[in-house]
C-alpha cells in the first residue's frame, strides 16, 4: 500500500473477547489495502477468527478497546448489517449455508439489500463455480463439504462487496477442493475485491496472500510480505513444516523476540 492512501479496512490497537472477562486480542493493529488479500496465519485458538467477527461487528461490546475503520469511517459501533451494506461480506467458518434451501436460494439470500437485476451476479458466481450452476435447483444440505464452501463464497459475492472476510475456507476439505478453493479466492482479489483471510492451512495462504501476519496468544507476533514471511526461518518451521538452518531472516517486522 503506497504511503497516504487510506486502508480499506484498518484495525488500530484492538482488544477484543467474549462475556467480558476473556479477552483473546490484545493490542491488535492491521491493514487490508484495496485490492490486496491479506493472510493471518496462527494455530488453532490464538484468536484468528475473533478477529474477523471483531472488524465485522458480531461480538456485543467488542472491541473493547481501539478501533476499526472501513473506507475511512470509524464503523467500531456498526451493527453487522450496516457494515455489510457498507460493502463487507464475511464467509463464516463451517460454511453457513441454509440446507433446506436450493444453491440459486441461497445465493439469492446474499443479494437481500441489492435492487435491480441479479443475474449479472448470478452468472459471475456461476462462471466462478460451475458446479454451482449444474445444481442450482439442488438443496444445499444434500451437497459436500467442498460444493457448500463454494456456496458460501458464491452467496457473499452475491452483495458485490469491497472486502471479504474468508474463516478458514480450507477447513475439512480434501487436498484438491481446497485447491480449487484457493484458485477462487485467488481469482475474485485478481477482480479488485480485497481479502482478510484467516487461514491454519498457512502454505495455501502465503501462496495467494500479498501480506501476511502471524497471530500467536491474541498477538501479531510477525508480519511482512508474503513472500519474506514465507522465507522466514520461524514461520517455515512453525507454520509450513519446513526445517532451517542458519541462514539470514527476511527483512519483516518484528513483534516479539522469540521471532526475532
Amino acid at each position: 500500500m503506497s504511503e497516504g492512501m487510506t486502508p480499506l479496512l484498518e484495525l488500530s490497537g484492538i482488544e477484543s473477547g467474549y462475556f467480558k472477562q476473556l479477552l483473546v486480542l490484545k493490542g491488535v493493529s492491521l491493514k487490508v489495502a484495496a485490492g490486496q488479500c491479506v493472510a493471518v496465519l496462527g494455530s488453532n485458538g490464538a484468536g484468528k477468527s475473533t478477529i474477523l467477527k471483531t472488524a465485522m461487528g458480531l461480538i456485543d461490546g467488542e472491541p473493547r478497546q481501539g478501533e476499526v475503520r472501513f473506507m475511512g469511517r470509524n464503523v467500531t459501533r456498526w451493527e453487522t448489517e450496516r457494515i455489510a451494506r457498507a460493502g463487507i461480506a464475511y464467509v463464516v467458518e463451517g460454511r453457513g449455508v441454509l440446507a433446506e434451501l436450493t444453491v440459486k436460494e441461497n445465493l439469492l439470500l446474499g443479494a437481500y439489500h441489492q435492487t435491480g437485476n441479479l443475474q449479472t451476479e448470478l452468472a459471475r458466481v456461476y462462471e466462478l463455480f460451475p458446479r454451482l450452476a449444474e445444481r442450482q435447483r439442488q438443496e444445499a444440505g444434500t451437497m459436500s463439504g467442498g460444493e457448500q464452501q463454494m456456496l458460501a463464497i458464491g452467496r457473499a459475492l452475491m452483495s458485490r462487496p469491497k472486502l471479504m472476510l474468508l474463516d478458514e475456507p480450507s477447513l475439512g476439505l480434501a487436498p484438491l477442493l481446497i485447491e480449487e478453493i484457493f484458485r477462487v479466492i485467488r481469482e475474485i482479489n485478481r477482480t479488485g475485491t480485497g481479502i482478510l483471510l484467516v487461514e491454519q492451512n498457512a502454505a495455501q495462504a502465503i501462496r495467494i496472500a500479498d501480506y501476511g501476519y502471524v497471530l500467536e496468544a491474541g498477538r501479531l507476533v510477525l508480519e511482512g510480505s508474503a513472500s519474506d514471511l514465507q522465507a522466514n526461518d520461524n514461520v517455515q518451521q512453525l507454520y509450513l513444516g519446513i526445517s532451517t538452518g542458519a541462514a539470514g531472516r527476511p527483512p519483516v517486522k518484528r513483534r516479539r523476540r522469540r521471532w526475532s
